[in-house]
């Protein structure tokens, strides 16, 4: 996995789709799913054919997609068994309750429901309905018991209903479910067996209740790296300061915004944590003193001066049996500078970037970096995508921490 740079790259993925009047979202998870380069075979169930054709889907995923269980013309012999035997997850979106309550009982009585019960890959449920249906006791007790048999269900999500209700019954974005089904197929990765804290964003320091002390960090390269530690099974716990950007789906998210609120979650974090990367920008100066009202604009002067000290460096706070991994944005002499520091904070590996370099750094999806660890090696990056560069600070991580028996 560690050269793999993509969680979908080469699966074998069965979209089952279901007649929902949501079915037509299925063509943005397959068209998803296939850009990522996954190979995705639909099989569809005949209501679903009502709502959306097979075409649109064979047009999307170039593969052949599953309807009739008895096509003699089909590719595969008895093609159920042979989809069941390749795949390497089963996702159905839209899940009607009738296909949720043919599953719990074990009806296999078209290619889908065939299928999931052939197959001993993954089963990914996402329930689209009408509220009523989805309170109703018996679809809760259908997908009790698929919970039961650590079935993955996820959502439905709150919001209108096609009824003309508001209630619980929506179907999750696709967005929302293709990062599920990378947690799942990560399950199996090489970092499954770390937790690993990852800090984000730029924090800021209050001056008064409308100002404060930040800087330019996105908290783009430490969602990248999170992204890129679930899709290789690693227990995640992001502690993020970020704003308006996108959060991954990662087992735990704490949002923070000051240097104090972040040295507690990340403290609390790393107790049970074998690696921590601090990628966010961490205020070294906060105000000695913060208004409790606006600062108002004084007519008479043309300056304003506010007084600040230092903040608390908690990164030596880090627990030591945790492996430390920081970053260092530079503007000026980048390997003197981040040498010193991964020296002083003891630091197993340290990523400096060139802050000054257009193409790398701040608010962009791209960054050139260079690894200097504590025997001093140098390693200079390409310029990658923040997600490679994740993948590559991981692939150290495991080469730098103790090889347990």
């Amino acid at each position: 996995m560690g050269n793999m740079r993509t969680a979908l790259e080469g699966k074998n993925i069965i979209l089952g789709v279901t007649g929902s009047i949501a079915a037509y979202k299925a063509l943005d998870v397959a068209s998803k799913l296939t850009q990522a380069g996954a190979l995705v075979d639909v099989a569809l169930t005949p209501s679903a054919e009502k709502f959306i054709t097979r075409l649109s889907f064979q047009s999307i995923t170039h593969r052949q997609v599953y309807t009739d269980l008895f096509d003699p013309s089909s590719d595969l012999a008895i093609h159920h068994v042979a989809l069941a035997e390749r795949a390497d997850l089963v996702a159905i979106y839209p899940a009607t309750a009738n296909t949720i309550a043919k599953i719990a009982l074990g009806i296999a009585d078209d290619t889908l429901s065939t299928t999931v019960l052939a197959s001993r890959a993954p089963l990914l449920i996402a329930p689209a309905m009408d509220g009523y249906m989805y309170a109703n006791p018996a679809t809760q007790a259908n997908l009790n018991l698929l919970k039961s048999r650590d079935i993955n269900i996820i959502g439905p999500a709150t919001g209108h209903l096609a009824s003309g209700l508001t209630g619980a019954g929506r179907l999750v974005e696709p967005t929302v479910l293709i990062e599920q089904i990378k947690t799942i197929l990560g399950r199996q990765g090489d970092l499954n067996h770390l937790s690993i804290v990852v800090s984000a964003g730029g924090t800021q320091e209050p001056i008064d209740p409308v100002r404060v002390i930040t800087n330019h960090s996105s908290g783009k390269m430490g969602y990248a790296i999170a992204e890129a530690a679930r899709d290789r099974g690693a227990t995640v716990t992001l502690v993020t300061a970020a704003k308006g950007i996108p959060e991954p789906t990662v087992h735990a998210i704490e949002k923070v915004t000051t240097v104090d609120e972040m040295r507690n979650a990340v403290l609390s974090a790393c107790e049970n944590a074998n690696v921590v990367i601090m990628a966010a920008a961490v205020s070294d100066y906060t105000p000695v003193t913060v208004a409790t009202q606006k600062l108002k604009k004084d007519a008479e002067s043309t300056q304003m001066s506010i007084e600040v000290k230092k903040t608390n460096d908690f990164f030596l706070e880090i627990p030591q049996h945790v492996l430390r991994v920081g970053f260092a944005a530079e503007s000026e002499n980048l390997v003197d500078n981040a040498e010193d520091k991964l020296l002083r904070k003891g630091m197993a590996l340290i990523v400096a970037n060139d802050i000054t370099a257009v193409d790398s750094g701040f608010n962009v999806d791209t960054n050139r970096v260079t690894f200097i660890d504590r025997t001093g090696t140098t390693e200079e990056l390409p310029l990658l995508t923040k997600y490679e560069v994740g993948h590559k600070i991981l692939d150290k991580v495991l080469a730098l921490l103790p090889i347990s028996g």
